[in-house]
């Protein structure tokens, strides 16, 4: 083979190579890897949440948030509650920091900030996904629930939203999503009431009930299904009450929702 011909042959087969792998790309957002094994030039771990009465472990995919989803909150953050529609942020999922009961676990105060927030928030994780799930039948995508927290550089948030920029670097940073283990909703069934509050301290900070939240927990499956195609494996933080605050390094927070095992850090 001459060697005009001998490249023409090798372009041919790369972009058919090439070719075959834009395939396999388009077919989805990433491509699947199946059940072969892959050769990557390093690993990235996956993130768990602990399923408590069970062997297995719960894999997080996304990290939703919805804001200001209790009215008093939303008014000390600027808003109106009876005109705002529902909005939602994510974090990452390498955020987040699972917490024993039972234990008070260290947590690194993060850069860049001076005004470092607490927010306590029920968590919602899913079992089944869906595009356009309807209210009444949101909660069945609902596999378990646990308490969590939805940490926050409020200076960084701020600043951004002043200059009408992302503020995800508030709200997206290493340890920002602290959460206890997974309750199955065949053992506990669903929250739709129910006390939530948080100490720093030993002081009581936030105190309210669930039944407050401007959208349910089954409203704001319905709506993210209209953004986003749920998968097994999504959560959700559902909202914090009102009279979120600043901690220290050396403050103790402590949280907790009725029949749910309390979570609690050390700023360090």
């Amino acid at each position: 083979m001459s060697a005009l011909n001998r490249r023409t042959a090798l372009q041919s087969a790369a972009a058919m190579t090439m070719g075959a792998a834009v395939g396999t790309a388009a077919t989805g957002c990433a491509t699947p890897v199946g059940t072969a094994a892959v050769a990557t030039p390093f690993a990235v771990p996956a993130t768990y949440l602990p399923i408590v009465g069970s062997p297995m472990m719960f894999p997080v995919r996304r990290i939703y948030c919805i804001g200001r989803n209790y009215a008093a909150h939303s008014r000390e953050m600027g808003s109106d509650p009876t005109r705002e529609p529902p909005f939602f942020f994510q974090k990452p999922t390498d955020a987040i920091q699972n917490v024993a009961p039972a234990t008070v676990a260290d947590h690194p105060y993060p850069t860049l900030t001076k005004n470092y927030h607490y927010e306590v928030e029920l968590v919602a994780a899913l079992g089944q996904g869906g595009r356009d799930v309807p209210v009444e039948r949101a909660l069945d995508l609902v596999y378990g629930y646990a308490l969590g927290l939805d940490m926050t550089r409020r200076d960084l948030q701020r600043a951004m939203g002043d200059e009408k920029k992302p503020w995800e670097i508030g709200k997206s940073f290493d340890h920002a999503a602290p959460i206890g283990p997974l309750h199955r909703v065949a053992d506990i069934g669903h929250f739709t009431k129910g006390s939530i509050w948080l100490k720093v301290n030993g002081q009581t900070k936030q105190s309210a009930d669930l039944s407050q939240m401007i959208w349910s927990v089954a409203e704001q499956i319905a709506r993210l299904s209209q953004a986003f195609e749920l998968q097994p494996g999504d959560i959700i933080y559902s909202g914090t009450p009102e009279n979120v605050g600043p901690v220290v390094r050396g403050d103790v927070i402590l949280c907790h929702i009725d029949r749910l095992p309390e979570l609690s850090i050390r700023i360090v």
